[in-house]
């Protein structure tokens, strides 16, 4: 079995299951039908016995009335002349109608006793003492007269071939084995064929080996596209990993650019500062202050990376989820960068009813509106207005809508603008402080608290985010 390829184990082990069905059902029907043709012929020698009983009972027992009724039931029943014994309950026969000699007591014979018992009872090819050959015998109890009426047929060839099954059914059943095994033999070809292609796949795919040009190709059936299906999703899974490790991989690189930049900054104004003990005081506040500008730039590069890093941990327990009025949060926001936005002409409307409250984490939240703000700030323009809308809610969920009227982004750009460290005009974001982080903190916080967040081209031709956040459960 072991040297067998597993079609053809499955084949073997499958067909044996089959035929012990198989013997079994034909066993089982066998025997069911030879037992209907014996019940069917007692029944039949039953009928008799009642009937004789029936004319004894009005007509008194005589032999020519027996021979007349032998006559006339082998005419209407279509069986052998019977041969008919009269007994009472205590055994004595008083007739017999192939018999005339002096007989033995009969209260011993198994179909005597089981039918004083039952009523009626019938024993299959029994030798009889008396007659010296095998007898089918029908017994009928008649408890009122102190009766029994047997009724017997030979038990020859032409009635054990009217008792044995016919073989029509018999050969039926092979018929039908003999297709069925057919079709199983097709159907665990294929599977060994699904199985061993499968095999041969992931056999391929452990050892590490490139599988996005293997050819397989599996049945046309269920459990061939379920192969399909199992193949597909391995890919989409190694692709995925293979995506996982490619931003893992990218993200090092920006932030190691992205740090690169302030710390090489810092260092070298450090440096000319030390190279150069007699430069000017004026000259040196100036270079000291960049290196203030560069370290702060850094910081907030930081901060910006621990809030994604704890984020994309999705351990809730180091967030603390409490009722927060958005109304108030937005006041502290527009007081926090008043300087910023009188500097370049910008208004800030907040459209928000001072019923709205959210549960969330506060630092989260405060983030998702800062943020926000502080790229409208850096990019949408002088002399723009900020507008902040509570736009709608359901059961569960508050939804807001954060636009600017500025000069927007090119559609190009919409798709990415939540990647991490993408910026539309590179030289102009450092310029401006910006870490490339902030709309990828946005996203993430609205999705940590279940949330969605979409972003699209204004009407006024700035940026328009909408945006949801969770509701406090109802009291």
């Amino acid at each position: 079995m072991k040297n067998l390829s597993f079609s053809s184990r499955l084949f073997l082990t499958v067909l044996l299951l089959f035929l012990a069905f198989v013997s079994c059902f034909v066993f089982f029907q066998y025997n069911r039908e030879k037992m209907y043709k014996t019940e069917l012929l007692n029944t039949k020698l039953q009928n008799m016995n009642l009937a004789l009983y029936e004319l004894t009972k009005y007509y008194g027992m005589s032999d020519s009335l027996i021979v007349e009724f032998i006559g006339r039931t082998e005419k209407v029943e279509g069986i052998d002349k019977p041969r008919f014994t009269l007994i009472e309950e205590d055994g004595l026969v008083v007739y017999d109608s192939e018999n005339k000699k002096l007989m033995d007591n009969h209260s011993s014979r198994p179909e005597i006793r089981q039918a004083m018992r039952d009523g009626s009872a019938y024993v299959v090819a029994r030798r009889s003492d008396t007659m010296q050959r095998d007898y089918f015998y029908s017994a009928t109890y008649f408890k009122e007269e102190g009766l029994i009426i047997r009724s017997s047929l030979p038990y020859d060839v032409s009635l054990s071939k009217m008792l044995a099954v016919d073989i029509e059914y018999l050969l039926v059943t092979l018929a039908v084995s003999f297709v069925l095994l057919i079709i199983l033999y097709k159907y665990t070809k294929n599977i060994g064929k699904v199985f061993h292609q499968l095999n041969q796949f992931f056999t391929r795919a452990k050892s590490g080996e490139d599988i996005s040009a293997l050819d397989v190709k599996f049945p046309d059936n269920g459990l061939g596209d379920l192969a399909r299906h199992i193949v597909q999703l391995y890919a989409e899974i190694r692709e995925s990993e293979e995506d996982k490790a490619r931003l893992k991989r990218q993200l090092t690189q920006n932030i190691s650019h992205e740090l690169k930049t302030p710390v090489s900054s810092i260092k070298g104004f450090i440096e000319t500062i030390l190279d150069n003990p007699d430069m000017p005081p004026a000259t040196r506040n100036q270079f000291l202050s960049r290196c203030n500008d560069q370290a702060n730039r850094l910081t907030s590069l930081l901060h910006d990376i621990m809030t994604l890093a704890r984020m994309d941990e999705e351990d809730s327990r180091q967030y603390e989820k409490n009722r927060i009025n958005i109304l108030t949060m937005l006041d502290t926001i527009e007081a926090e960068t008043n300087l910023q936005l009188k500097e370049r002409r910008m208004q800030f409307l907040k459209l928000v009813s001072p019923q709205v409250v959210v549960e969330a984490d506060y630092s989260l939240v405060y983030s998702i509106f800062r943020n926000l703000t502080d790229n409208a700030i850096a990019y949408a323009g002088v002399g723009t207005t900020i507008t902040i809308r509570h736009i709608a809610e359901d059961d569960a969920m508050h939804t807001f809508q954060f636009s600017d009227n500025g000069v927007g982004v090119d559609p190009r750009h919409l798709p990415h603008l939540f990647e991490r460290f993408y910026r539309v005009d590179k030289g102009r974001s450092r310029k401006l402080g910006g870490t490339g982080l902030g709309l990828a903190i946005v996203k993430n916080a609205v999705l940590f608290h279940g949330g969605t967040i979409q972003v699209r081209t204004a009407e006024s031709g700035g940026l328009e985010f909408m945006f949801t956040l969770p509701k406090p459960p109802a009291s």
